[in-house]
């Protein structure tokens, strides 16, 4: 296979006179093998000069297959400049991951909305397809096509070409799935294990290669690989050759030639036989297979030569999340976050209707009631599974519930409960990541055991919704400064929502109790103490998280009266990631104490007690 590199830089085109022989445009890489079958991969600038040396070859016409990783910009920014689109005779096979808002072809023409571009895809001369991907094989021409998910923060597929007897693989982006392996050492498993198994044996591998391991702590969540971890990774995998790409745009060309040397002069004082280069700009590549290699760690190729295999998702986007349940309120509140997730459904009318949808066409997720004493919904599913012809074993069971005390939290057969009211955001992240079978990082807290007396006192105090007082703000400011926090907060947990008496930092007077931290400190009834949310698989992807006010550290210290009720917290928030030391806690203390004095000033408050 032929190998031809067009763009190389990762998250921003960095043309200029220090980028110039490495170069800066971003990601795109043409692949064609013995046979003449025309692969582009990825469509960042660089697609802009691959577009018009392909018009010059065959202007009045040719076939071709853009496979593209995901649809983040600097991996699509060339898509609307790419020349053979406009060119009638052309015919173009355009091949990517949709994710969850809408199908791979909305996602493209969202950026050449008239806001945005002034020529819309529907403009486009050539013939062009479009095919939404997921992971499996499939064929193009003569090339075996498989499909391998990445992690990053946009949904993301590695390709792994195989013709001509030789093995080009393409990974952008990616980051390690165990960050302690950016240094490049270590043993590999779990997730980068299978992952090494994916990439195993190849000819040609082209790495994202962003960051080096002193980079890496700081830019931990965004996606993208170390030098280090890539090449520990192909020399694991029995890799021959390796392009680092996806250079950062504020790495130049000297300092691009200065890590390529450490790296060749580490492998050669080991003996290492892996090759490793610097891909760049116009950079050709001849790929063919070493001695043939036993268990490469790719599925066996499909026969046939029809596109529509293996990976492909057929036109309705795959089976559908069936949905049964008999209050029309959760009903209307499911149907809107399905929609909103771009996933297909349908609403089933009982019991045999749901039975024969399963039997016809599967499903990617049921949605289910416990509403006892009408309704088991575990026993359902159960009548379901045994079945052979519903084909309802591996499919997940989300399983909702009015009241804590209907969910059964261990039954075996239910994937997840979701106890009731819960807020739409958390409702579509946890269908999003049933649907795409990959962790959701975000988790609400249970009610503690006493929350309906917990409930009742707090009613009772008659501070939800009252004026602010100095006697409160002056607590929270002077948390702020002792800590060098921009946010400290004396947060009452209300039954859907956390409502602050105090918020020194923090516009907002409330949010839902899906987002609360504070939630799990009412929770345990103990100091919570969260050091990096982004290592935390309870809040990585809780929206205060990923969005304002960002939150990377959390204190919160639970405000407990003398009758023993949790009320909420004292917390403390800030957009760095840092740890409290023993003297820092028990001032942490002396504050929420003073806090207790004016929530309740006799008798005493039993926490003062427990510090």
């Amino acid at each position: 296979m032929l190998v031809r590199f067009w763009g190389t830089r990762g998250s921003i085109a960095k043309p200029g006179p220090e980028t110039f022989r490495f170069g800066g445009n971003t990601s795109c890489v043409e692949v064609r093998s013995d046979a003449g079958t025309l692969l582009v991969i990825d469509c960042g600038t660089g697609a802009h000069g691959l577009g018009q040396a392909l018009m010059q070859e065959r202007p009045d016409g040719m076939e071709g297959s853009l496979l593209i990783s995901h649809t983040h910009w600097d991996h699509i920014q060339g898509f609307p400049f790419f020349a053979p689109f406009f060119a009638p005779g052309h015919t173009w096979d355009v091949f990517g991951p949709s994710g969850l808002s809408g199908s791979l072809r909305s996602v493209l023409s969202g950026q050449m909305q008239h806001a945005y571009f002034p020529v819309t895809l529907e403009q486009f001369a050539a013939t062009i397809r479009y095919h939404d991907l997921h992971e499996g094989t499939f064929r193009i021409g003569d090339v075996t096509i498989t499909t391998h998910l990445l992690n990053h923060p946009a949904l993301t597929l590695a390709y792994r070409l195989q013709a001509d007897g030789a093995t080009v693989i393409y990974c952008c982006d990616h980051e390690p799935h165990d960050p302690a392996l950016a240094s490049g050492l270590g043993p590999l498993s779990g997730q980068d294990l299978h992952y090494a198994a994916f990439i195993e044996g190849a000819d040609l591998v082209i790495h994202d290669a962003q960051y080096t391991a002193l980079e890496f702590p700081a830019k931990l969540g965004w996606g993208h690989s170390s030098v280090e971890y890539a090449v520990r990774l192909c020399e694991e995998a029995g890799v021959a050759r390796l392009a680092l790409t996806h250079h950062d745009p504020l790495r130049n060309d000297a300092t691009i030639d200065l890590i390529l040397a450490g790296v060749r002069a580490d492998l050669a004082a080991r003996g290492s036989p892996l090759e490793v280069l610097a891909a760049a700009e116009g950079l050709l590549l001849h790929t063919t297979a070493r001695t043939p290699k036993a268990g490469n760690g790719a599925p066996p190729a499909e026969a046939g030569n029809d596109p529509a295999t293996g990976a492909l998702s057929d036109d309705s986007g795959g089976p559908p999340a069936l949905v049964w349940v008999t209050d029309r309120d959760l009903e209307a509140a499911l149907i809107t976050a399905l929609r909103l997730e771009g996933l297909p459904f349908h609403v089933c009318g009982g019991e045999a209707d749901l039975r024969q949808r399963l039997e016809r066409e599967g499903a990617s997720l049921l949605l289910l009631e416990q509403a006892l004493p009408v309704r088991d919904g575990p026993a359902l599913v159960r009548r379901l599974r045994e079945t052979p012809a519903t084909a309802a074993a591996e499919i997940p069971v989300v399983m909702l519930a009015a009241v804590e005390e209907q969910a059964r939290h261990d039954d075996p057969l239910v994937s997840e409960w979701l106890v009731l009211p819960v807020s739409e955001s958390y409702l579509r992240a946890r269908l999003r990541a049933w649907s795409l079978r990959t962790p959701c990082r975000w988790e609400r807290a249970r009610p503690p055991q006493d929350e309906e007396g917990r409930l009742r006192r707090l009613a009772e105090l008659g501070l939800l919704d009252t004026e602010r007082e100095e006697r409160f703000d002056r607590l929270t400011r002077i948390a702020a400064a002792a800590f060098d926090v921009p946010i400290a907060l004396i947060s009452l947990i209300d039954a859907e929502r956390q409502w602050f008496k105090s918020s020194h930092g923090l516009a907002t007077c409330q949010t839902s109790r899906d987002l609360a931290f504070c939630a799990h400190a009412i929770s345990q009834r103990s100091d919570l103490l969260v050091a990096d949310t982004w290592l935390d698989e309870r809040f990585a992807e809780n929206p205060l998280v990923l969005g304002e006010p960002r939150i990377r550290f959390y204190a919160g210290s639970p405000l407990i009266l003398d009758d023993g009720t949790c009320l909420g917290t004292l917390c403390l928030i800030d957009t760095r990631p840092r740890q409290l030391s023993g003297a820092e806690l028990s001032l942490l203390h002396d504050l929420r104490d003073l806090v207790l004095l004016e929530l309740s000033p006799q008798p005493w408050p039993v926490a003062l007690h427990h510090s």
